[in-house]
């Protein structure tokens, strides 16, 4: 007598199948287009998580830059003046800072344009 793998395959369709959900046309029920579209979404996935961290900051120095060219200072020379100054915070906080509270960030500006 034979064994059939129908539980097995039954379940491995049945995860790609829920992985596919909210996909459009054959890409959620047919199981070779599904299995080639979890793939492609699970590679862009874990590239995007690293990315990620590149994006954010990228968006933390374009607020920070914003600010202090308000305040007659380029981006390059303010973080090189915090350097100078000893003042370690972060760039996502220094964007809070500039988001949030101004008088504060004006107050880091003065010092580092010292």
């Amino acid at each position: 007598m034979r064994i059939k793998p129908g539980k097995t395959t039954r379940a491995r369709k049945k995860r790609i199948f829920k992985l596919t959900k909210g996909f459009w046309g054959k890409k959620k029920n047919c199981f070779r287009f599904a299995n080639e579209a979890v793939d492609r979404a699970g590679r862009f996935a874990y590239r995007d998580r690293r990315d990620k961290k590149g994006t954010f900051r990228r968006l933390w120095i374009t607020r920070i830059s914003a600010i202090t060219k308000e305040n007659g200072l380029s981006y390059s020379k303010f973080i090189a003046g915090l350097k100078k100054a000893k003042i370690e915070i972060d760039r996502k906080m220094l964007a809070e800072l500039a988001l949030c509270d101004v008088n504060a960030f004006g107050k880091i500006i003065e010092l580092a344009k010292q």
